[in-house]
Parts: C-alpha cells; sequence; structure tokens
C-alpha cells in the first residue's frame, strides 16, 4: 500500500484500489457539484479522469465551489481542478476539454476515449439529455446530478433511479425528454425531495438569459459525496 491510499485500502481492498486506479471516469460539468464528485472520486484513487466545462472561475462561485478561491478567479474551472487532483492525487492522469458541449459534441466526445464512467454534472437540458441517450447507446455507466440549486436541506438529498424524482424542475424537464423511453427507470441520479425555495430564485431579466439560483456551501458538496459513493461502488462491487 502506497502512504495515499492506504487508508482507503483499508476499506476497498487491494483489488478495489487496483480497479479505481485502472478506471476512466468523465466528469461534464466542473462546477459546484462535478467539482466535488471529481475530487472525491480522485482522491479516491480514480486513475483517470476527463474534465469538461467551458466555464472560468468567478467570484460567485467562491460560496460553494471547491477550486474556486480568489488566486483562481478568471482561471478554466477544468484546469484549476486538475491541478489540484495532480497535487493530491500521486499517479493520476487528468485530461481537460475547457468548452462547453453542444449536442453534437457529445458522441465525438464519447468517440475520443474509452470511458468505464461518465458523471453527468450539466445543467443544459439539451446536451445534458443527449449525454445521457448516447451513454446508454454506448452502454457506459451513468449517474445524473439533478438540480441542486435553491435548497438546503442535506437530509432531503437522495441516490434514486430518475422516475422516482419529484420536487425538481430539471428532472422533470429530463424526463419529459425521455417520456416514451425507458431511460427514467433505468437512470441514477442524485436530486433532492426538498421543495425549491421560490425566493431564492431570480428569473432571468433577458431572453435567452439563465435565471440566477440561490445557493448554499453545503447543497453542491452532499450531492457530489453520493455521486462519488456510486461511482466507487460500482467500479470496485463493494
Amino acid at each position: 500500500m502506497s502512504d495515499f491510499s492506504t487508508r482507503t485500502e483499508l476499506l476497498l481492498g487491494t483489488d478495489g484500489m487496483d480497479a479505481l486506479f485502472r478506471s476512466h471516469v468523465l466528469i461534464v460539468g466542473v462546477g459546484g457539484v462535478g467539482g466535488y464528485a471529481a475530487e472525491l472520486l480522485g482522491r479516491a484513487g480514480v486513475g483517470h479522469m476527463t474534465l469538461v466545462d467551458g466555464d472560468a472561475v468567478d467570484v460567485s462561485n467562491l460560496n460553494r465551489q471547491i477550486i474556486a478561491l480568489r488566486t483562481t478567479v478568471g482561471m478554466n474551472k477544468p484546469e484549476v481542478m486538475a491541478q489540484r487532483l495532480e497535487q493530491a492525487c500521486p499517479g493520476i492522469s487528468v485530461t481537460t476539454v475547457c468548452r462547453f458541449l453542444g449536442e453534437d459534441d457529445i458522441v465525438p466526445l464519447l468517440d475520443s476515449d474509452r470511458f468505464d464512467f461518465i458523471v453527468d454534472a450539466i445543467d443544459s437540458v439539451g446536451p445534458k439529455c443527449m449525454l445521457i441517450e448516447k451513454a446508454f447507446e454506448y452502454g457506459i455507466p451513468i449517474v445524473s446530478s439533478m438540480g441542486a440549486g435553491a435548497r438546503t436541506d442535506c437530509a432531503g438529498v437522495h441516490l434514486s433511479k430518475l422516475s422516482k424524482t419529484h420536487h425538481d424542475g430539471l428532472s422533470k424537464a429530463v424526463r419529459r425528454r425521455f417520456k416514451d423511453t425507458d431511460i427514467p427507470s433505468r437512470l441514477d441520479v442524485v436530486f433532492s425531495e426538498e421543495q425549491a425555495i421560490a425566493d431564492a430564485v431570480i428569473p432571468a431579466s433577458e431572453h435567452g438569459a439563465r435565471p440566477t439560483v440561490g445557493t448554499v456551501s453545503w447543497l453542491p458538496a452532499v450531492f457530489g459525496c453520493h455521486i462519488a459513493q456510486f461511482v466507487v461502488e460500482k467500479i470496485t462491487g463493494k
């Protein structure tokens, strides 16, 4: 056992650690939820990650994103996350893709390498649904994050199938997209059963703009914890 993996290996065993180190996890969206998922998976021992996000760290991210510091404001999120992982996780290999994905970008991305697991932390419904659809088509295990904004209750966060989600607008939009398929009953998601706090959402003032959604420091971390646990359990069989 290396000093880095000693404590984890006591729980997951040598075979589990070997499986994690050999695995390649694709994480699309490296903000609040995706950033915590990447951090925890790297520290658990995942050996290769591909991180995809077209956003840069903003001052508004300081309240909840693990990569957000005053010294990283303005930097590309995948690059910041890669630097953290390379500092913390000996032997890890990180590939960064610093751009937002459109629906037409999903197939080329999945064709670019062999992925053992996909973490979907995309906010935009179109690319999110295309990634989910193609993951099932390619036979790549995937777990998707639903909405973490406008909520505060850690105990309300659960792992479930998409078909079992409620009180969540993003889940509803994704279910609608797949209403004539069996994907809602097959897709593993992390969601909050807490009703969104209406006063925590400021509607977009311009056509095509996104609303401003209130967030707290702990909810994205809890979502990321659920995702990391799920991915590690699936890869190691523990």
